[in-house]
C-alpha cells in the first residue's frame, strides 16, 4: 500500500497490465453503499474479469467483487453489482466515442483511497495479442537478471 499526494492504493488489477496494452487512463469516483465501503477498507475485492460498460450515457464498473462485510446485518450488498463510475461529461463522451469508433476497451486498474474517497483508475486500452503478451514477459525476465549479474559484481 502506498501513499503518493494523497493517494493511498487499496487494490491493483495487476491481470490489466498484462491482457491489455494502456493507452489512456481516467480517474473517475465510485458510487459505493455503506457495507461496501467498510469491505473495501478491509482490502476484501477481487478484479476477476472487470470491465467498464456504458448504459444510457453512464457508465459502470462491472465484473468487480466486493465481498460482503461481515457486519452489515441486513444492510448487506450484492457482491458482483454494476457499480457506477462518477466521471467528467466530456471525458464520458470521450471514451464513449474511442470505444464505439476504434474497438478500444476499458478497464479497471487500481482502487484507491483519495482525501477518504474511494477512486477507480480506469484505463482505455487494447488487447495484446498472444506475441506481444510473450515479448512482456521475456523483456521483463530480461531486465530481471541484468539487475541481478549488477548486483552480484
Amino acid at each position: 500500500m502506498s501513499t503518493d499526494a494523497g493517494r493511498k492504493l487499496v487494490s491493483a488489477n495487476r491481470k490489466a497490465r498484462h491482457e491489455y496494452e494502456i493507452l489512456e487512463t481516467f480517474e473517475a469516483g465510485l458510487a459505493l453503499t455503506g457495507s461496501e465501503v467498510k469491505s473495501l477498507r478491509a482490502g476484501r475485492i477481487s478484479w476477476g474479469d472487470g470491465y467498464v460498460d456504458f448504459t444510457n450515457g453512464e457508465a459502470f464498473l462491472a465484473g468487480v467483487h466486493i465481498a460482503p462485510y461481515e457486519n452489515a446485518g441486513y444492510a448487506q450488498h450484492e457482491p458482483e453489482r454494476r457499480r457506477k463510475l462518477l466521471l467528467n461529461a466530456w471525458e464520458l463522451r470521450q471514451l464513449v466515442q474511442k470505444v464505439e469508433q476504434k474497438g478500444l476497451s476499458v478497464v479497471p486498474l487500481a482502487l484507491f483511497l483519495k482525501n477518504g474517497r474511494f477512486k477507480v483508475d480506469v484505463a482505455l486500452a487494447r488487447g495484446k495479442k498472444l506475441h506481444d503478451k510473450r515479448d512482456a514477459l521475456r523483456s521483463r525476465e530480461m531486465e530481471r537478471d541484468a539487475r541481478r549479474a549488477m548486483g552480484r559484481d
